[in-house]
């Protein structure tokens, strides 16, 4: 993204602000794997998307004057040249401005420049609770001032929590984030596309995570945006099982929900498809039904549409099949006044998407469940899991299907980034035809 995209975020973001205010952004640090090792960096979102710088141990200063005139500040290492040896390059202050249009300092003068930034501004704006370091040394620095308001200087009088600003904001995709979200839907569902090709009886959960990965980083998808959910059998019924052990059998299910992280932005997709290739009669019949709640679901997304109207629409759907297929039992309006198929469809109907996997914003506004608009984006992922030992036909044990695409809301209606993966079952069936045949024992 260009550095004028930053600043345009920067700039909406200092416009909800009142006039004399200053807001602190951090970026993340890196955190330690064991003992002299890190874990891969993943840059804080937040500063992400109001820098696009991706080093650790930064901060973002924007201030607002009693004038409403703003100005920013990037707080990052310096150069060092025995430590970029050893760790890798760093972009140093002086470079800031050219690469990334943003003034820059030394972080080694965090507690003067932010002295300096709060001094006589009215409230402060930051995560609160996020970053106790930076709070602690705020709170310091604003008892220093205090204890000079004879020589002028005027401690803020609030901290405010940032996000009710940042949040909102990043719920509302640009356009050049959608670009990127295109994209990670793209690899994702060709990440999904592998798996399946590869699948066969005998491999490991953890073999169908590799090639999945794989497909990611060959793509420029270094890192997935969450960790992988391989459930294969009964595995599946398990909502986030990450263990990814166990061996594929013929006749089991396999449930896959895995999306990339592209330049930051999250991709996330479930698909579930037969060890053997063909889906068993029960297995379809399952299928079928969760693909119907989905796609219902999907239909029913425009500007105006809730996710509580979306849960309602997966619920009586799911109801009314559960009860056909001899799973639930009782009368159909008692059943789904009840939500008797919570038991086997325990989540809600999807949630926003983008630089987090689990993106910002609220789901209610002033109590209300919040009104879909142009520009969200977010998932829709229906699925039924009945573990072993349900109150229902042993035939049914074990079954876990769930079906999850990515969807922008638009002024028409909806795009489903996410369209290109397979999931119809005969789309299913015959992309992995081939590789059944040739699969090794």
């Amino acid at each position: 993204m260009q550095s004028d995209c930053y600043l345009q975020r920067r700039q909406q973001l200092l416009a909800q602000l009142p006039a004399n205010s200053v807001v602190l952004i951090p970026a993340a640090t890196e955190q330690t794997r064991s003992r002299d090792t890190e874990y891969p960096f993943r840059q804080n979102s937040d500063f992400w998307y109001y820098t696009g710088f991706n080093e650790p141990d930064a901060l973002l200063i924007l201030s607002k004057d009693q004038q409403a005139q703003c100005e920013a500040l990037l707080l990052c290492r310096d150069k060092d040249p025995l430590a970029e040896i050893w760790q890798g390059r760093r972009l140093g202050p002086a470079a800031a401005f050219t690469t990334l249009g943003l003034k820059a300092a030394s972080i080694s003068e965090q507690h003067e420049q932010l002295t300096q930034a709060i001094n006589g501004k009215h409230a402060v704006y930051l995560n609160l609770g996020e970053h106790p370091a930076l709070e602690q040394q705020l709170a310091c620095i604003m008892q220093g001032l205090r204890q000079r308001e004879k020589r002028g200087d005027i401690a803020p009088l609030a901290l405010q929590d940032l996000r009710p600003f940042s949040s909102e904001q990043r719920l509302i995709k640009d356009d050049a984030e959608l670009t990127m979200m295109r994209r990670a839907a793209q690899i994702s569902s060709q990440a999904h596309h592998r798996a399946m090709q590869f699948c066969h009886s005998g491999a490991f959960e953890y073999q169908l995570e590799a090639e999945i990965l794989h497909e990611f980083a060959m793509q420029g998808a270094r890192y997935p945006a969450y960790n992988s959910i391989v459930g294969s059998g009964e595995n599946g019924c398990i909502l986030h099982y990450t263990e990814n052990s166990s061996q594929l059998k013929a006749g089991d299910l396999v449930l896959i929900d895995a999306g990339c992280e592209l330049a930051g932005y999250a991709a996330d997709i479930s698909r579930t498809f037969p060890v053997s290739g063909r889906f068993s009669p029960e297995q379809a019949a399952l299928y079928e039904l969760v693909l119907e709640a989905q796609l219902a679901c999907i239909a029913a997304v425009k500007p105006g549409t809730t996710f509580a109207e979306l849960n309602t629409i997966a619920e009586q759907i799911l109801t009314k099949g559960l009860l056909q297929l001899g799973i639930l039992q009782g009368d159909l309006t008692e059943l789904i006044t009840n939500k008797a198929c919570k038991q086997y469809f325990m989540h809600g109907i999807g949630h926003w998407l983008g630089l987090d996997v689990h993106d910002v914003g609220a789901y209610k506004v002033a109590t209300a469940d919040r009104p879909f608009v142009p520009g969200m984006v977010l998932t829709i992922e229906p699925g039924l899991y009945i573990a072993s030992g349900s109150s229902t036909a042993e035939k049914w044990w074990g079954l876990a299907v769930r079906i999850e695409d990515n969807i922008l809301v638009t002024n028409e209606g909806a795009e489903n980034l996410t369209a290109g993966c397979v999931k119809t079952l005969g789309d299913i069936e015959q992309l992995m035809k081939n590789n059944q045949a040739k699969a090794p024992c």
